[in-house]
């Protein structure tokens, strides 16, 4: 992950500045994948409620990624930026993973479910430090 990469290398932030958020159905649809179309015909098999959460859950991440950059932006030069990278990487990692739980469970149970309070808190505390 860049935002990893960028405490030992800080002209990363030109990367993670430059970077967008692609849904998820633009980037399996344009991707050279193997698994692509599965990847595709699985979503379109979710329930509405199902996608709306994934959705959310991917939102999330990209916000995440989003806030983490900007403070990063903002930051001195001369300051440390390995506290906001630690905190958002920690809070990325865990998003990911709920993705990744969904996903291996063909989109059944709660793994994409979030809370946007406490993906909001995340965030927070990403800002607060």
């Amino acid at each position: 992950m860049l935002l990893e990469m960028l405490p030992a290398d800080r002209e990363i932030l030109e990367d993670l500045k430059a970077w967008r958020a692609v849904g998820y159905v633009e980037h399996f649809a344009g991707s050279p994948l193997r698994c692509a179309g599965e990847a595709l015909a699985a979503y379109r098999a979710l329930g509405q409620r199902e996608i709306e959460n994934f959705d959310a859950l991917c939102a999330a991440m990209d916000r995440l990624i989003l806030t983490a950059t900007a403070l990063l932006d903002e930051m001195p030069a001369e300051e440390d930026p390995a506290l906001i990278v630690d905190v958002a990487s920690l809070s990325l990692r865990r998003l990911i993973a709920r993705a990744t739980a969904f996903i291996n469970a063909n989109g059944r149970g709660e793994a994409a479910r979030i809370d946007a309070g406490a993906v909001q808190a995340e965030v927070d505390a990403v800002m607060a430090s």
